[in-house]
């Protein structure tokens, strides 16, 4: 099983998506930025270290939200999401097509990932 975070990262009541490259798995699809956790680093650590890799952008994590175990059929993966803030004023797109800053009621504009439509239940 994968261990993977993710952040609900809020600015002004609306939280940030983003949408997976096209030339990866799961293509075109919307999610809560984060990624896989690597051996010896905290869930905390690894969001604020995968924010930076794929926006260029710093964060501060506030708090745990929950989990969701997903099986997709490729792999298993363990998703833990965390709300955060953002700390930078300036987003770059450095791995993903796009964002948008969503409210919760504008969720269903938007086809995401299995394993991240959970978290609107947790938030």
């Amino acid at each position: 099983m994968i261990e993977v975070v993710a952040g609900v990262i809020y600015k002004n009541n609306k939280f940030l998506i983003a949408q997976r490259n096209l030339k990866k798995l799961q293509g075109g699809l919307w999610e809560f930025p984060g990624g896989k956790v690597e051996k010896n680093e905290s869930y905390e650590q690894a969001l604020i270290r995968e924010i930076k890799e794929e926006f260029n952008a710093d964060i501060e994590v506030d708090k745990y939200i929950g989990e969701n175990l997903y099986h997709y059929p490729e792999k298993d993966i363990k998703l833990f999401f965390y709300k955060a803030r953002l700390v930078s004023s300036k987003i770059e797109l450095l791995e993903h097509e796009n964002y948008e800053w969503i409210s919760k009621n504008e969720k269903d504009k938007y086809k995401f990932a299995g394993a991240d439509e959970k978290v609107f239940d947790l938030i």
